[in-house]
């Protein structure tokens, strides 16, 4: 978030920190990052629903999760036929829905922890059954490979920014108010959540959230919570649909993918670049149809790989634009601390978890379906570049 807010301001643009690695390392790097990050953002839609349809079965145990999978994605596909103002308003309701919920639970477990006496809730839980060490520093390291997916998203303040009224003011704010939301949203109920679950409830498998509301003993509280991370899964798929739209209908309005993907339709939606990306939709449902008990990771593992290259890269990225600024004589509106020790260590570690993931069970697909994914887009570019001098 450092690296981009310093760059967003010093150099604000459409197409984010594709059009950064363009301009500043190289139009190859571009051209591979914009399509690392669309798949990735493609295969995110698919874990999405995977998930929706796994969380469906605690009411519908019967009724196959592919279903689900299918009637929803055909829902959020439908809207986002239509134009931005209904993509916008479904995912106000989303997100209000998700914020109020999360806001509740977090008064709800704070008053648990510090407001109530004689019960099992407290701080003492971090050092319960082995506390956050119970897989050593291995399972640790293995742990940030899944933050780093639950994180996803983060840099969209990047796509974004370059078409505000106002850059400057526009990044300034989001980076600011994107640290407060980590804090709030994911520090400080996560903190509330390992003060009141057990560490082996909570790796049960279910969502910690619906854990939590099932230690307290509520009725019906577990029901309304697993309903909000139903919501909540929706409304990533629906911006991340989003977003993978409008990535892929920018390339091809750039002459960087076929030009049918640039077209609109009447009412302005780009409907051959929205049914491209739900393609990641028909993946998940093919996957969870042949593999339901593993189909969330499967497709979690395959997401990963354009996700951790679009970070690294991100990094290097701002590597270049440092170097290429020193030759300017104009000052950084931002600066961040400790470069370049901060990028260089940034890049290495994302490298080494994208490393990590062949090692572990779970991720083991990343690396498995990301290299040749990045040699037939490297393909790719050389291809249409010849054609384009030709």
């Amino acid at each position: 978030m450092g690296a981009l807010a310093e760059m967003i301001l010093a150099h604000p643009t459409t197409g984010s920190f594709g059009a950064f690695a363009e301009h500043y390392i190289n139009p190859f790097t571009g051209f591979l990052l914009k399509y690392l990050y669309w798949s990735c953002l493609v295969l995110a839609v698919g874990t999405g629903i995977t998930a929706v349809g796994g969380c469906m079965r605690m009411w519908f145990p019967d009724l196959p999760a592919v279903v689900w999978i299918i009637g929803l994605s055909a829902l959020l596909i439908g809207v986002n036929m239509f134009n931005v103002k209904a993509f916008g308003t479904l995912e106000y309701w989303f997100s209000a829905t998700k914020e109020f919920a999360i806001a509740a639970f977090i008064l709800l477990a704070a008053y648990l922890v510090f407001g109530q006496r004689g019960n099992d809730f407290g701080f003492q839980n971090y050092t319960a059954e082995s506390g956050f060490f119970m897989g050593g520093a291995q399972g640790v390291w293995f742990a940030v490979v899944v933050a780093i997916f639950s994180y996803l998203s983060i840099e969209m303040i990047a796509v974004a920014a370059g078409e505000a009224k106002d850059p400057e003011v526009a990044a300034k704010k989001a980076f600011k108010v994107t640290l407060f939301r980590l804090f709030l949203f994911c520090i400080l109920t996560l903190s509330l959540i390992l003060a009141i679950a057990p560490v082996s409830d909570i790796l049960e498998g279910d969502s910690p959230f619906v854990t939590v509301m099932q230690v307290i003993g509520i009725p019906f509280a577990d029901s309304t919570l697993h309903f909000v991370v139903i919501i909540a899964a929706l409304s990533a798929m629906n911006s991340q649909l989003y977003i993978s739209t409008r990535m892929i209908f920018s390339l091809s309005r750039g002459g960087q993918a076929p030009s049918s993907l640039g077209k609109l339709k009447k009412n302005g939606a780009p409907v051959n670049a929205l049914l491209l990306s739900a393609g990641g939709i028909a993946v998940a449902a093919i996957i969870y149809a042949s593999n339901p008990e593993s189909g969330f990771t499967i497709m979690m593992a395959l997401s990963m790989f354009g996700a951790m290259m679009a970070w690294m890269l991100i990094f290097i990225t701002h590597l270049f634009f440092r170097r290429s600024h020193r030759r300017s004589a104009a000052p950084l509106k931002y600066r961040l601390p400790y470069y370049p020790a901060g990028s260089a260590a940034g890049a290495q570690l994302m490298a080494a978890l994208l490393v990590t993931t062949l090692f572990t069970e779970q991720f083991s697909m990343t690396l498995l379906f990301g290299i040749p994914f990045a040699l037939t887009v490297s393909a790719l570019y050389f291809l249409m570049r010849k054609r384009m001098t030709s």
